[in-house]
């Protein structure tokens, strides 16, 4: 059964989408029978050019990506999802809708990138480094059985890659 995972930020535009790019991408590549998804608050309705451009850079396609609401995961008809993970402090301060199924929660934020200094090149390191940081946790979360952990079990192993 697919592990379909939730990943929040208030505007759907750059955080959030790193971290559905990299955990797909990996799922795939590791065989893994995961299923990233990502959504915001009030999504901006636009995804972030830089964190396309450090996805694409890493060699995983950009189609399809969309700032979504995220209603439309609470909805009737949404899959299922087993995890919802906050990357931004904003949207782990807000309320969020309920979750059918009641998936373990799990806050791990990132500074944002889009308000990086240096201009467009220091925004795109800014860009590659968040993105190369959610990578590097997207890989520990794959490396858990997630088929066979309780929901406690589940939430401490969340924990601790957060802590590492």
């Amino acid at each position: 059964m697919t592990t379909n995972i939730l990943i929040l930020c208030t505007h759907n535009s750059a955080r959030s989408v790193l971290d559905e790019g990299m955990l797909n991408h990996w799922a795939q590549k590791l065989g893994k029978d995961v299923r990233a998804y990502s959504a915001g608050s009030t999504p901006s309705g636009r995804i972030n050019p830089f964190a396309l451009e450090a996805l694409s850079n890493a060699g995983i396609a950009t189609e399809g990506y969309r700032s979504k609401n995220w209603d439309e995961f609470a909805a009737d008809g949404a899959p299922q999802m087993r995890v919802v993970i906050t990357v931004c402090d904003s949207a782990a301060a807000e309320e969020c809708p309920y979750w059918p199924g009641s998936p373990v929660q799990m806050h791990w934020g990132y500074a944002d990138p889009s308000n990086a200094p240096g201009g467009d090149e220091g925004k795109r390191q800014a860009f590659e480094l968040t993105r190369q940081a959610i990578g590097y946790r997207m890989l520990q979360l794959l490396a858990l059985p997630l088929d066979t952990l309780s929901n406690a079990e589940l939430q401490q192993a969340l924990i601790s890659i957060q802590q590492s």
